[in-house]
């Protein structure tokens, strides 16, 4: 038995959850709306303020399937309550982040500086000159962003230079010694 897709998910009084006949869920609140298409052998149930998954048989693609389909729901649910964040970090001399309008110019130590421009359902903060936020009501979408944020410069093992997730511990290794 799946154990995350048997919970319910409870809904606020601010959230509204709509569910068509093509298992298209759509999920209105104080933050924005989002919408998904939930495969069709799964069951979505409103029941008052909770939301009830269920699979149709116990072969192996309808476990997989239950537990996926209860979490895109509930993400959806706190995305649109609460939203969703990234917290990036820029380490390094001269790394630097701007914002200019919805671009996110990065000098990340290139001949140039690299402009990216913030995808819909998505955007960018930057408090200080090192740090980026990263916020949106889609989970994916923020996740998404951020990664590619990332990507630019990993953090590299020897000093630790690079973008990393604000929570993120990175291993170092120790330099070549000389005899």
């Amino acid at each position: 038995m799946s154990r995350i897709g048997v919970k319910p998910i409870e809904l606020s009084n601010e959230v509204e959850v709509k569910v068509d006949e093509n298992n298209v869920v759509t999920v209105k609140g104080p933050k924005g709306m989002l919408t998904e298409q939930i495969h069709k052998d799964i069951t979505i149930k409103q029941e008052e303020n909770t939301i009830v998954v269920e699979r149709p048989t116990n072969n192996k693609k309808h476990r997989s399937l239950h537990g996926l389909s209860r979490s895109l729901v509930a993400n959806m649910v706190d995305g649109v309550v609460k939203g969703y964040e990234k917290k990036l970090q820029l380490v390094g001399v001269g790394y630097r982040a701007n914002k200019q309008g919805d671009k996110l110019v990065l000098s990340l130590g290139f001949s140039h500086p690299v402009e990216m421009v913030d995808p819909e359902g998505v955007t960018t903060e930057v408090p200080s000159q090192t740090e980026i936020l990263v916020k949106g009501i889609n989970k994916q979408a923020v996740g998404n962003y951020a990664a590619k944020i990332r990507e630019l410069r990993k953090p590299e093992p020897y000093k630790g230079k690079g973008i990393k997730y604000s929570d993120e511990v990175i291993r170092r290794k120790e330099g070549k010694t000389g005899k």
